[in-house]
């Protein structure tokens, strides 16, 4: 037997990949302030890890709505990184940038294929 494989929408890729890019610049994130020793190492290390585990969960839970509310929580999280390095602040608002225009094309992209793959009874 074969399952049916579930369709993906536009929405939940898109928005896949950009928590997958932020995962991977918490990484990065993490070596700078543990390197510029803004934060004890448990700290830096540890709330890297949290925060990335956090986004992949999330990457890969975006087919419920709830999940898309925990990755706009995630944004506002980025966002607030600023206050450990003011770089942060901009990085954070580029990546908030990026994940709302993967949100809006996404949703238009899912419309647009949902009214085409949609049977018309004549």
């Amino acid at each position: 037997m074969s399952a049916v494989k579930r369709r993906r929408g536009a929405t939940e890729s898109l928005l896949s990949i950009v928590l997958g890019l932020e995962a991977v610049l918490i990484f990065f994130v993490t070596l700078t302030v543990f390197a510029l020793k803004l934060l004890p190492a448990g700290v830096a290390f540890g709330g890297g890890a949290v925060f990335a585990i956090l986004l992949l969960l999330t990457s890969g839970m975006l087919r419920h709505e709830w999940a898309l509310w925990v990755g706009w929580a995630l944004q506002v999280a980025l966002i607030l990184l600023g206050f450990v390095h003011p770089a942060l602040f901009v990085t954070g608002v580029i990546f908030v940038a990026i994940w709302t225009y993967c949100f809006v094309v996404g949703r238009r992209l899912d419309r647009r294929n949902a009214a085409f793959f949609t049977p018309t009874t004549n």
